[in-house]
């Protein structure tokens, strides 16, 4: 990449501007599916900074999400910056800056991440140096489970707040993700007629929930031993986990219900259907050996994803970040799933997942260097001018 390109990006971040940013936006509370406050301030920060704003309800009208649109009037790709503003539903912890720090709910997912692409957008207008194609900006609700379902985000793709490709500024910082799997959560009911009853007067025959939950542990681990042999090369293979199960009310009481949960991860997209029909079978041929009932859920959090090693979009970002840093970010694996899967899936988009080296995610200790949300914003900058100064025909 161009070095003096490079230079003229990292001058024009402001820092202190980026800090404002985000302590604005972390000091608003946004448990998942109360985002609303804190997309207004989002709304008003961008406005203030002079760009028009758009607020699609999106199928959550108690917070609409926050689109904006920055286009140069010349022929070119357009790179969306998605990101989202709910937090997980833990005590609220206030924004702190100190030691060269943000602290606070959100900073590190993602109102840190977020604040660093705002700042990257108004500097490659303030810059002009993105001469070609543009840049979508969108935030939204409903991102964090099991209290969000994700509806805002398809809602989004689905009424086509979508570019050429997506960057989301997620906590992944060590790796450039080309692949990840995807994720089911799966919670099992396994019940009986009757009612609850001591041990010794259990009449003959009484179907034994908890005991075919402790033969679905098994299956499992069976079954996450075949899947074992189905792999890719950065994604890892495909599993089976349980991590609960929960049965009874004392130690000698034939319950009537058993839970047994867990999650299924795989590797190839555009197996959802097969995943989820290979379990369902498993549940059907265990019921009727048991003689139980046997009820579940299968909650898709995303499907497996593959970025092929040629797109252009990694070939911008890798040009961005050694301009940056003055190295190559290895290829590895994303080991969540977050909105890109979706992107993917819905839209058949490329999305990088790169953010702050920022650590406390889900906990009441989040944290990220400021140094890494300035980096985070020179890198999307960059990027944007390498990906989008081509023409949208050549994705």
């Amino acid at each position: 990449m161009d070095k003096g390109v490079v230079q003229q990006i990292r001058l024009a971040i402001d820092e202190q501007r980026l800090v404002d940013t985000a302590i604005k936006l972390i000091e608003i509370p946004s448990p998942t599916r109360s985002a609303g406050a804190v997309a207004d301030r989002l709304a008003q920060i961008l406005s203030e900074d002079g760009f028009v704003v758009e607020r699609p309800i999106a199928d959550w009208p108690d917070a609409p999400a926050v689109a904006v649109r920055f286009d140069t009037g010349s022929a070119g790709r357009v790179l969306q910056f998605d990101g989202h503003l709910d937090t997980v539903h833990l005590p609220f912890v206030p924004p702190r800056h100190e030691n060269g720090c943000l602290y606070g709910s959100g900073s590190s997912d993602m109102k840190g991440g977020i604040a660093a692409f705002v700042e990257a957008l108004r500097v490659l207008r303030d810059t002009e140096t993105l001469r070609q194609g543009g840049i979508l900006i969108t935030a939204h609700d409903h991102h964090e489970g099991p209290w969000g379902d994700r509806r805002q985000l398809y809602a989004l793709i689905g009424e086509g707040y979508v570019g050429d490709a997506v960057m989301l500024p997620e906590y992944l910082a060590d790796c450039l993700p080309v692949a990840g799997r995807g994720m089911g959560i799966f919670e099992v009911r396994i019940c009986r007629d009757g009612t609850q009853v001591h041990e010794v007067f259990r009449p003959e025959g009484t179907p034994d929930v908890l005991g075919t939950g402790a033969q679905l542990v098994v299956e499992c681990q069976q079954l996450a031993t075949r899947l074992a042999q189905i792999t890719h090369p950065y994604a890892g293979s495909d599993s089976a986990f349980v991590g609960r199960i929960q049965s009874g009310e004392i130690y000698n009481q034939s319950p009537t219900e058993c839970v047994v949960a867990g999650t299924r991860r795989w590797v190839t997209p555009g197996t959802i259907e097969e995943v989820e029909t290979e379990f369902a079978g498993l549940l059907d041929r265990l019921a009727q050996r048991t003689g139980t009932l046997i009820e579940h859920d299968f909650e898709v959090q995303g499907d497996a994803f593959r970025i092929k090693l040629d797109d252009p979009l990694i070939g911008a970002f890798q040009s961005a970040y050694g301009g940056c840093t003055g190295a190559v970010l290895p290829l590895g694996s994303k080991p969540f799933v977050d909105d890109g899967n979706s992107f993917s899936r819905l839209a058949g988009i490329s999305a990088l997942t790169h953010g702050p080296a920022a650590t406390g995610a889900h906990t009441l200790n989040e944290e990220v260097p400021v140094a890494e949300l300035v980096r985070v914003a020179q890198v999307y900058a960059l990027t944007a001018i390498g990906y989008c100064h081509h023409s949208a025909g050549t994705k």
